[in-house]
């Protein structure tokens, strides 16, 4: 696990002088926070003897029966005793990927992919191959040819991880057709599909998608988790699993931290029970809706001529593109220098790839800010054009090191 440049570029980046579209991070405000900090006071004063002590290593089992609850909008009938709860669904990944992987074995991912999950399977030695995507999401006919041919060379694939709907970082989204596709593709080669799904409930136009969980139980690990939906600082995610992997689960997550937090998982028991949490995702949706707009209509207006985007239908982040010759990596500390930050594509590749791409995230900044984020980013693009055109191409990136994830890149 090695560090890069990047991390302390983002020390920097966090300065209020900064326009920042690049972390991922909820906008909180949005919340009652005066609700919710009297329901946990409430917590405190009536159950505080219970919320203080150790729990269960699989957590909080009226948690565990609202949390099914709150995947069945999403087409997905659980029962509880299926439902491990984790710190947050990066803890969930951590763990799949504890039991399943051995050094060298194969994991598929789309490319991009999360940065999160990418530096979880480097730190226990997997081996990912990128599957090709596109505006509709994961491309089946790639998913089948990439899986024949490492079958066919002897490598052992041991699942596919895949964040279906409003994918981080590219922003777009497996359409229905091709759910069902992914789905009988990999239960063809025995594959296992690890369902990361944070960004569901957050969508801009109609009902929520339909999860591959919804359709096949005994094939599909789903990672759900409140960080979007409520907030991150409750650190309260799940897996919900086959019953043989909920067992390895839940000796994986004992051994890990013995137990998690009581006290987090009654706080957001008590939210769900006694919040119309619903009406507040509702909320959150229409706040997003808005900030994604000012997004893209300021990328049309300002943008030069060549780079291009994704146009999400909910989530948090825009993939944009650069013109041949630009590297968003050598672009990140003239970005910074003009007070404007954002993701290098090359963090959300295991091979190297990336290196025209940025990841803009239009979730935590007002309208005003993306505005203005963009058009400061506009200007640099402009001046590394101008050099390309005067030189022949764009400054040149150092490669060193590895986009290893953190809060500011989730």
């Amino acid at each position: 696990m090695v560090a890069s440049e990047i991390r302390a570029l983002f020390s920097v980046a966090s300065r209020p002088e900064v326009v920042s579209l690049a972390g991922g991070m909820p906008y909180v405000t949005a919340l009652p926070l005066d609700v919710v900090g009297e329901l946990v006071a409430d917590l405190v004063a009536r159950r505080g003897p219970v919320a203080l002590q150790y729990g269960s290593g699989q957590g909080d089992p009226h948690l565990r029966e609202q949390i099914c609850d709150v995947m069945r909008p999403e087409g997905i009938e659980a029962n509880a005793d299926d439902v491990v709860v984790t710190v947050g669904s990066q803890q969930a990944l951590d763990l799949i990927t504890r039991i399943f992987i051995d050094p060298g074995d194969v994991v598929l991912a789309e490319g991009p992919s999360y940065v999160g999950a990418l530096g979880t399977f480097a730190a226990y030695q997997a081996n990912v191959i990128h599957v090709a995507m596109d505006s509709e999401g994961i491309v089946p006919e790639s998913l089948a040819q990439t899986i024949y041919a490492l079958k066919s060379a002897g490598k052992r694939i041991k699942f596919l991880y895949t964040i279906p709907t409003f994918q981080n970082p590219a922003g777009v989204t497996l359409n229905a057709v091709r759910r069902q596709q992914v789905l009988e593709i990999c239960q063809r080669a025995d594959v296992l599909i690890v369902e990361d799904n944070p960004y569901g409930m957050l969508g801009f136009d109609g009902e929520p998608m339909r999860t591959l969980r919804a359709d096949n139980a005994e094939g599909v690990v789903y990672l759900g988790s409140f960080s979007k939906t409520l907030a991150p600082g409750f650190r309260v995610g799940w897996a919900l699993a086959p019953h043989a992997v909920r067992e390895k689960l839940v000796l994986a997550m004992e051994s890990a931290v013995l137990s998690h937090s009581s006290f987090t998982q009654l706080a957001v028991g008590q939210y769900l029970a006694t919040q119309p949490w619903l009406e507040q995702i509702k909320s959150f949706r229409e706040l997003y809706r808005e900030r994604r707009d000012t997004m893209l209509a300021s990328l049309e207006a300002l943008m030069p001529a060549g780079v291009t985007w994704t146009r999400p239908a909910g989530g948090f982040f825009v993939w944009a593109t650069l013109p041949e010759g630009l590297d968003s990596k050598a672009l990140l500390p003239r970005a910074v220098a003009e007070r404007v930050a954002f993701v290098p594509g090359t963090g959300f590749f295991a091979d190297g790839g990336g290196a025209r791409n940025m990841r803009l995230s239009y979730c935590y900044p007002e309208p005003d800010r993306i505005r203005e984020g963009v058009r400061r980013l506009a200007g640099v693009i402009e001046q590394e054009l101008r050099v390309r055109d005067t030189f022949g191409t764009g400054s040149s990136p150092d490669r060193a090191g590895v986009d290893t994830p953190g809060p500011d890149l989730a």
